[in-house]
């Protein structure tokens, strides 16, 4: 840092104190993370020549060798290194008029969040984040009190009292503030940490899922089972979400990338109403949130799920919907790492590339077979009796009929739909077959099989997200991809009784959660694993 340096402690710590960048700078100051110290040496050796700041010529000469440097925005933040008196004295005024401590909170809190949180829970939040952060907490142990509060409540609904239902509703709006807060506290003191990204990133989902089955218990408690509605809304959770990784995924570095609909949207976002309207109506954490818990306090698990699935499947049209018409309007070239991600994301397993062996060479349409294979194995299940053998002719036809669909690179303009299709295909199968079974607990087992695949899904998509690519082969395989889990729920179904089916599945899903979880867990505290963390607003 140059002796010189004028400016915001907070500008400081954004330059300095960053551990998610290897070099990161602001004027009269640069730093570097051992992966970028090579880089520094090498440019402090050769002395970089010109005017200006020394901490700015070494970011330039670093930069220039390569090493990608961070300037983070610094919005009314002053960081200056003056020459003459004059400048001094203007740059210390400058200091003066911006209160560092209310921007290091007005950072805090995300620029793009949904109305609830936004307008409900980060005004005061921010406040408690702060306390955190003078008491020396972290945010992964608020994360970890966000979840045993939500752990909590899910206990307390499963008591199936009215007590229980409306400690319930209370203690889950508490897991979602603390749940805002380790992101605010995360920004406000700067403490990313890749365990962070992993806690975050997964609990969020094992928070709601966990109430979900609070709620199931909590009913069947009362005489009324609605395992199938938890489980049904936990599929469209999942997804919806999927269909947000794989457009995400499929779009953000492609070419070209415009198109009337997005121009559309764009022209709303300048409408102040229209985006509040248009975030709300999608049903987002904060929202749904809030709604989960006043009705959990207010009426019945059964009324929750119906309230769930109505507004999550209206919000996953539209989103979907506006998407599709984003794809079929633009001339986007997607690419080669585009096509690799969606691949990943199918999830496909060793039995998938008899079909994939199959199509090579020939015109094979990705999301036509997806769809053809989904739709053969979903409308079966649910037309054909329990146990119906000939259902694995079936689920073999998925098999081949989704392998093919991988066969070649998914870069059509609808391709990013065969992820979503896949995931709709194969936790729909084990929700009918459960619910066909029509015996005590092979709802509850199926609700906990998909709920660990779901993670191994979501373990995916934060892999990529944070640049590591998917998950290894082996752990793909050992599991059997979406086609081998497919497959053999609809073997299990035929050849077992129906009082052991539920066993089946639960085994099943002991065994996947086990292997995902123990390479899950190796992967996100390893060096290697990348921070994914959402960003405040620019000062």
């Amino acid at each position: 840092m140059d002796s010189a340096f004028v400016g915001h402690v907070h500008a400081l710590r954004l330059a300095l104190t960053d551990p998610r960048f290897d070099a990161c700078a602001v004027t009269g100051a640069f730093a570097v993370q051992p992966g970028a110290r090579a880089a520094l040496d090498r440019a402090a050796a050769a002395t970089p020549d010109g005017s200006g700041p020394y901490a700015d010529r070494l970011a330039a000469a670093v930069e220039e060798a390569g090493t990608a440097v961070q300037r983070p925005e610094l919005g009314t933040l002053v960081a200056a290194v003056p020459v003459t008196g004059a400048q001094r004295e203007a740059a210390v005024a400058a200091v003066a008029a911006v209160d560092d401590e209310a921007v290091r909170l007005r950072t805090a809190v995300k620029s793009r969040d949904g109305f609830f949180t936004t307008f409900f829970i980060s005004p005061y939040s921010r406040y408690i984040a702060r306390w955190c952060a003078r008491r020396g907490l972290t945010p992964n142990q608020v994360t970890t009190a966000s979840l045993l509060t939500a752990l909590i409540a899910a206990g307390c609904a499963a008591t199936g009292e009215r007590w229980g239902y409306v400690t319930a509703g209370v203690l889950l709006l508490v897991s979602f503030v603390l749940d805002c807060t380790d992101g605010q506290l995360a920004r406000y003191s700067l403490q990313y940490s890749t365990m962070g990204a992993w806690l975050d990133a997964t609990f969020d989902r094992a928070k709601e899922y966990s109430f979900y089955a609070g709620l199931a218990l909590g009913a069947a408690r009362g005489g009324d089972d609605v395992w199938a509605l938890a489980l049904g809304s936990m599929i469209l959770m999942t997804c919806r979400h999927v269909v947000d990784f794989s457009f995400n995924e499929a779009n953000h570095d492609a070419t070209a990338n415009t198109s009337p609909t997005a121009a559309l949207s764009d022209r709303l976002d300048s409408v102040g109403w229209t985006v509040w309207i248009r975030r709300m109506i999608i049903l987002p954490i904060g929202e749904r949130w809030a709604m989960i818990a006043v009705l959990t306090a207010t009426t019945s698990p059964r009324i929750v799920f119906y309230a769930l699935l109505i507004g999550c499947a209206f919000g996953a049209l539209y989103t979907t919907a506006g998407r599709v018409l984003r794809s079929l309007t633009r001339k986007a070239k997607r690419t080669d790492r585009a096509a690799q991600a969606l691949a990943d994301l199918a999830d496909s397993g060793p039995l998938a590339s008899i079909g994939t062996g199959l199509a090579k060479g020939r015109p094979v349409a990705p999301l036509a077979m997806a769809l053809i294979g989904s739709a053969m194995i979903t409308l079966d299940a649910a037309v054909r009796p329990f146990g119906t053998a000939s259902l694995i002719g079936a689920a073999v036809f998925y098999v081949i009929a989704t392998g093919a669909a991988v066969a070649r690179p998914l870069k059509g303009a609808l391709d990013w739909l065969v992820p979503p299709l896949l995931r709709f295909a194969e936790y729909t199968t084990v929700l009918v077959l459960a619910a066909q079974a029509d015996v005590p607990g092979a709802l509850p087992a199926a609700f906990g099989l998909v709920a660990a695949v779901a993670y191994h899904h979501y373990d995916t998509v934060y892999r990529i997200r944070g640049g590591s690519g998917a998950p290894p082969r082996w752990l793909v395989w050992t599991i059997g991809g979406h086609d081998g889990r497919v497959l053999l729920t609809v073997v299990l179904a035929a050849v077992l009784a129906r009082d052991a089916f539920p066993v089946a599945l639960t085994a099943l899903a002991v065994f996947v959660a086990l292997v995902v979880l123990v390479e899950s867990i190796r992967f996100w505290v390893s060096s290697g694993a990348p921070a994914v963390h959402d960003e405040g607003e620019p000062a």
